[in-house]
């Protein structure tokens, strides 16, 4: 079974690009634990590229997913939303068969 790589919207590199993400040599890392309401949760931050990281680019910024999140991850669309409740990475993702309302929680 092949696994499509994640999308990114322009959206979030345009946000990334914003918060100069890239001037500081950082990327938006995405991971997938254990946890949160659902049984897995998304994690967002900024940080370094590592050498086994699968590497989206995009409007001169990156998106980072480590080896052991990405199959979590496969075919979904990361997307930068604003909303009366807050501006957010989120996430689209195919292989979650139920969320949480938080949008940060899922399971499979």
């Amino acid at each position: 079974m092949l696994n499509l790589p994640p999308n990114v919207t322009q959206r979030a590199f345009e946000r990334l690009a914003e918060i100069g993400a890239a001037d500081q040599g950082k990327a938006l890392r995405i991971a997938v634990e254990g946890g949160g309401c659902s049984g897995f949760q998304y994690q967002f931050e900024l940080d370094e590229p590592a050498a086994d990281d699968l590497i989206l680019e995009g409007a001169g910024e990156k998106v980072v997913i480590d080896p052991t999140s990405l199959p979590f991850l496969a075919g979904a669309t990361i997307d930068f939303t604003e909303e009366l409740i807050g501006a957010r990475f989120a996430i689209d993702n195919p292989n979650a068969a139920s969320s949480c309302g938080c949008g940060t929680s899922f399971s499979m």
